[in-house]
């Protein structure tokens, strides 16, 4: 068996990676980051030469050589890549690489020096090694995507005795210039709120111990130059593409070495590999751009270019849970309906309740079949009257919970997720019921199939709203969340396989799983229960870090906001919902005629724009005061663009300055006018360059005395301005005043 020894350098939309496989090594990366043009050979052989430590003072007598498995033999006193052991032995591997493949063709070995290839576009490097003495062998996969990620992942093969594996992660190297971190933290209704902090000697570790991603996952771990924003300063982020228990780590050694990795966090004793058994890691994406921007970008990139991508043309939705919640009346769900259509909404999604003995939420979870209580003709009277009135119908499951008061549960208590002879905690009235057991997977398969089998579904919204707590499973406790992750996306993978063009939403207590992993098989994530537009303002401008906006459930909220009880105008609920897949859900049979009106005129402008709405590059301002969100999307080719201005708070300053457009093309002319609905936002002064001096009809302090908000009515189209890209990028526009919880969007388009 002969040694690796090569060198592969990857290009592809402007970023570079030198991976360094050379004596036999495992692949290091010798280079991540901006793409260094064409290179020689030697070129790329001094370039892997120069970046080799001197040995210093108390440490080992040869430079530590990290590969993106750090090994312990190296003297690499950081984060091992693997840990594991036969009760003792083999703990500390020392693999010898022996086969390169690049695109599927095997790369031979230099000889006295090194082989060199090089891939200009996306392309996978694979890396077969073999430790003889401890009995493992370890195949490591680096692949350069569409849009510019490197994702990288391991499977580890067992050769001898069972070998317990406690952790494999892997780690993609950072430079010494990259010295702050941001991630994100978060809770049930505030989903993806972002963090910073410097990046020190030690390890910054986000474990994620809720057998889902989590509402606080780090989602993307970033270090970057700092004082990094949205358009500026280097940065690399590292993403774990996996649903269940994970981890993301930034670690900075005392001997300057930096690194950012992850992967999954195995429980005790979960993974146990009896010979010619392989555990397979989760892929790790690493994203490096200039600005926080064109790394977002990246990933977006990477998910549309998927064959199984959907596409921009993506329905209008309304979901009735905040219309009717348990209460499924048909005659009101049928009028619901009827009201959807007529505005032009097309797609219908009836949440929890319609299943078992589920009136509430302490019973009926697991018992998958219609209620002959709520529905005695079964769920056709709706389905056909939705699919009548031209919507496509979509269906709520849970299927990864069950109460204990179900039919299932009490048939098969041994189904239940548990260790320690006791039933966890309960949590929202509910357990976790076991995929990992054959006999429960296919239960849940064959109902959920018996279901679609009925009635004409287009859409499941795939709820999870628990965390997985003594998730182990019976009658030994074992742990069994990494089987249960397996088996989730199994049963997915399964269903979509048999219903081609069935949508699969990934909700989780809102937005607990928002990953790679789950997005490789579902079409859109619910980004948080909470749909209050002040709250949604953030957690959809951090949201996109990682998804593109097509992939995020939007919906215009009620008047009132069910979580947090704040009222806001429709003004501020439509214009923060129509930058993601729009939907709605209110009841509409509370709404007024003018606020039906309204929304019809909004989701006119999405489907309008939406082609650009959900295919164009996203663009988020660093607007020097914080009291305004900005936020837009520019078409690809740059003929045309939507920006968002929303105020969240009050500013200590009456005007704000000019507002940017950044993204724009600098040598092309626009037409810039403000989107104006037949409300125009609360206490709004139109600047000079909308071309009029009176745009509204109102009476605002009789409405103010009658104790009701200020109602503004636009009163016919604005001329609006035509500039350079150049001046709109960087000198901007005038803004105008608003009051706070409010937004103006502005239609860009090019004239020449």
């Amino acid at each position: 068996m002969t040694d690796a020894n090569a060198c592969v350098v990857l290009r592809a939309d402007g970023v570079g990676l030198v991976l360094d496989i050379t004596a036999a090594g495992l692949p290091s990366i010798a280079h991540w980051g901006p793409d260094l043009g064409p290179l020689t050979d030697p070129e790329v052989l001094d370039l892997i030469g120069a970046g080799i430590n001197p040995v210093t003072a108390n440490v080992v007598d040869e430079p530590v050589r990290l590969s993106i498995l750090p090994e312990h033999w190296t003297g690499w006193v950081g984060r091992p890549g693997l840990r594991g052991s036969r009760r003792g032995p083999g703990w500390s591997p020392k693999f010898r690489s022996t086969v390169v493949r690049l695109n599927g063709a095997d790369v031979p070995a230099g000889t006295e020096t090194p082989t060199v290839v090089h891939s200009d576009g996306p392309a996978l490097v694979e890396v077969d090694a073999v430790d003889d003495t401890a009995q493992l062998a370890i195949t490591v996969t680096v692949e350069l995507t569409v849009g510019g990620l490197v994702r990288a992942r391991a499977i580890l093969t067992n050769l001898g005795d069972t070998y317990q594996l406690d952790d494999l992660v892997l780690a993609l190297p950072v430079p010494a210039s990259a010295r702050e971190i941001l991630d994100f933290a978060g809770r049930w209704g505030k989903e993806r709120t972002p963090q910073r902090r410097d990046l020190t000697v030690g390890i910054h570790l986000r474990e994620g111990r809720k057998g889902r991603t989590g509402p606080d996952a780090a989602t993307v771990l970033h270090v970057g130059t700092p004082g990094f924003g949205f358009a500026d300063g280097q940065i690399w982020g590292v993403h774990t593409g996996w649903s269940g228990n994970h981890t993301h780590y930034a670690e900075r050694l005392s001997t300057g070495e930096q690194v950012v990795g992850g992967g999954e966090l195995l429980l005790p004793g979960e993974i146990q590999l009896a010979e010619g058994d392989s555990y397979t890691t989760p892929w790790i994406y690493g994203s490096y751009g200039t600005g926080l921007d064109e790394v977002a970008r990246r990933f977006h990139r990477f998910l549309r270019a998927r064959d199984n991508h959907p596409s921009t043309d993506r329905p209008v939705t309304i979901n009735v849970w905040e219309a009717v919640y348990f209460d499924h009346d048909l005659d009101r769900l049928v009028d619901l309906a009827e009201r959807s259509a007529a505005l032009g909404v097309e797609r219908y999604v009836l949440d929890d309740g319609w299943f078992g003995a589920r009136r509430n939420d302490h019973a009926g979870l697991g018992d998958w079949q219609v209620s002959p209580d709520v529905w005695p003709h079964g769920l056709h009277p709706l389905v056909d009257k939705v699919t009548e009135l031209g919507m496509q119908f979509g269906l709520w499951f849970e299927p990864e919970m069950i109460n204990i008061d179900s039919d299932t549960a009490r048939a098969h208590p041994e189904w239940v997720m548990a260790t320690g002879d006791r039933l966890p905690v309960e949590s929202r009235y509910q357990q976790v019921i076991n995929l990992g057991i054959p006999e429960c997977y296919a239960y849940i398969r064959d109902a959920i199939f018996a279901i679609l089998a009925e009635y004409d579904i287009g859409y499941i919204k795939w709820d999870h709203n628990r965390d997985l707590i003594d998730a182990g499973t019976q009658p030994s406790g074992r742990p069994g969340v990494h089987q249960q992750t397996l088996a989730f996306y199994r049963l997915v993978d399964e269903i979509k396989a048999a219903h081609p063009g069935l949508e699969i939403e990934s909700c989780s207590s809102g937005g607990a799983r928002v990953d790679l992993g789950v997005l490789e098989r579902t079409d859109r994530v619910w980004v948080s229960d909470c749909i209050d537009p002040l709250e949604r303002q953030t957690m959809h401008r951090w949201t996109t870090q990682l998804i593109p906006p097509e992939l995020m459930g939007a919906h215009i909220a009620s008047g009132r906001s069910h979580t947090t009880g704040r009222e806001h105008d429709l003004n501020f609920r439509a214009a923060t919902a129509i930058f993601g897949h729009l939907g709605i859900e209110w009841d509409l049979a509370k709404a007024t005629d003018a606020e039906l009106a309204e929304l019809g005129d909004w989701i006119a402008l999405y489907k309008e724009n939406r082609a650009l709405l959900l295919g164009g590059d996203l663009v988020r301002i660093d607007f020097p005061d914080e009291t305004l969100i900005a936020d837009g999307v520019l078409a690809p080719d740059r003929t045309r663009a939507i920006y968002s201005y929303a105020s969240v708070a009050r500013s200590d300053v009456v005007m704000l300055g000019r507002l940017p457009m950044p993204g724009l093309d600098p040598d092309r002319r626009y037409r810039v006018e403000p989107a104006l609905l037949q409300h125009a936002p609360s206490g709004l002064r139109p600047p000079h360059w909308w071309g009029v001096t009176a745009v509204w009809d109102h009476d605002e302090y009789a409405d103010l005395a009658a104790h009701k908000p200020p109602t503004y009515v636009a009163a016919g189209k604005t001329a609006g301005v035509v500039l350079p890209g150049s001046v709109l990028a960087s000198v901007g526009l005038a803004g105008a005043p608003f009051n706070p919880d409010h937004a103006v969007i502005y239609l860009v388009e090019a004239v020449d």
